[in-house]
């Protein structure tokens, strides 16, 4: 089914109040069109950052700003940097959550990419530990930190964009679209750094090739305005406002009578982040540096990868309207506990092909989860908050599952084998499992 499609069940649904930019009207197919795209656009842009960091730490940012550090300090020092983006990313979800219940959802997208994209664009442009000396690893943190406050507002918004536009037997259907952009700018950030890697001698690399998938965020930044100042804002939050229901403190509104919602949610997710790190940011890293595998064949493997990540998430948000969000997310969950006992006796092989499927199969399962949720984690709030709620519980379950995962992994795997890594993937799958056992079905619930 197309968006085009979907935007004509969303005329039948009554969603279409309304005048979008350009004179049609929001439930059109041409204004869904651009809501998908818009809400497609910011995710692929947030995952591309994301994953553009997380490649470099496990490649170069050792290297590059943690020089006099033992080999395996300064990959847990590349990696505890990567994890602050994790950390400030709750703290984004409320403070562009309070302006997205209270304003509205699109002027706060609009504000979130520009934080989040030109933060990691001058990545790209700051100098190293050659010549800042202590200073260059302190800026790191601090932009890493700012593009950590920016994504706390992008998956939110995203979503809602989505599932606030969508009819009602449709919004799974919706919420597949910003649930894409993970794979999207997963492949997109491998791609680049492959063909760098393919194309440049290991000096050239490490001196400048790494810093180009950083610098085309700018670029990236300015399709994303274009596209999200052309579309109209959701014809749930104007009810809102035409009500007069928006909560003057939403953030602590949550807290009070959402709470329970809130810390499940955020529990749901763990899986979905953890199985993602691992397989890529962590996998690359240990692959690489421990297996000896080349990059430029771990690069292209995990390019392979992302296309059962594609077809997972695609396939779980799609039936979630027929089948509910809490069947299909246990089914990933309890996917990923016998995944992660599986997960690094293929890797251990050094066989490029069954490498490709530990990877995919993770990626599958992490899919399973992660694409229900676009519909899910907003469901379980009111719209008078949902951006704040659904955010933080997204962005809360990140820290847990991404921000520690690769650094768990490291120490782990240090200690124990790579066995214990992969029984650390089914602890959190577990624990991902019983949280959603705690939770409601919620496809047929009103948004309000």
């Amino acid at each position: 089914m197309t968006a085009s499609d979907a935007g004509t069940d969303a005329d039948d649904a009554g969603t279409g109040a309304g005048a979008a930019p350009g004179g049609e009207q929001s439930g059109s197919p041409e204004s869904m069109r651009r809501v998908a795209v818009a809400s497609f656009i910011g995710t692929a842009i947030e995952f591309y950052d994301f994953y553009a960091y997380g490649t470099a730490a496990a490649l170069v940012l050792d290297s590059a700003f943690f020089p006099n550090l033992a080999p395996l300090t300064a990959t847990l020092a590349a990696f505890s940097t990567y994890a602050v983006a994790f950390v400030a990313r709750p703290l984004g979800s409320l403070i562009f959550g309070h302006f997205g219940d209270r304003v509205g959802r699109k002027s706060v997208l609009v504000a979130s990419l520009l934080l989040m994209g030109l933060s990691t664009a001058f990545v790209g442009l700051l100098p190293g530990y050659a010549t800042l000396g202590v200073w260059a690893p302190l800026l790191l943190v601090l932009l890493r930190f700012l593009q950590g406050i920016g994504l706390g507002g992008e998956w939110g918004g995203a979503a809602l964009l989505a599932v606030e536009h969508a009819p009602e037997k449709r919004r799974g259907l919706f919420a597949a679209f910003p649930q894409l952009g993970p794979s999207v700018g997963f492949f997109a950030a491998t791609g680049i750094f492959w063909a760098l890697s393919a194309g440049l001698d290991d000096a050239a690399f490490r001196s400048w090739g790494w810093r180009v998938p950083f610098l085309l965020s700018f670029a990236l930044v300015a399709v994303g305005l274009f596209v999200r100042l052309r579309i109209s804002e959701t014809p749930v939050f104007r009810r809102v406002m035409a009500e007069q229901e928006e909560s003057k403190a939403p953030a602590v509104e949550v807290f009070r009578t959402h709470w329970r919602e809130t810390l499940l949610g955020a529990g749901g997710m763990i899986v979905a982040y953890g199985l993602f790190y691992t397989a890529t940011t962590y996998c690359l890293n240990y692959a690489t540096q421990g297996l000896g595998v080349p990059r430029s064949t771990m690069l292209a493997l995990s390019m392979v990868a992302c296309l059962f990540l594609a077809v997972g998430t695609w396939f779980a948000a799609t039936r979630s309207d027929a089948r509910g969000r809490r069947r299909l997310v246990l089914t990933g969950c309890g996917l990923a506990v016998v995944w992660g006992l599986v997960l690094f006796p293929l890797l251990d092989t050094e066989r490029p092909v069954l490498i490709a499927l530990a990877l995919g199969g993770t990626l599958f399962c992490m899919g399973v989860v992660y694409g229900p949720m676009g519909a899910y984690l907003p469901e379980l709030f009111s719209a008078r908050v949902r951006y704040s709620g659904a955010s933080f519980a997204y962005n809360l379950g990140g820290v847990l599952g991404g921000a520690v995962a690769p650094l768990v992994a490291t120490d782990l795997q240090s200690s124990y084998g790579s066995s214990a890594v992969g029984w650390y993937v089914s602890a959190m799958a577990v624990v991902s499992l019983l949280c959603v056992l705690a939770l409601p079905e919620t496809r047929s619930r009103e948004l309000g």
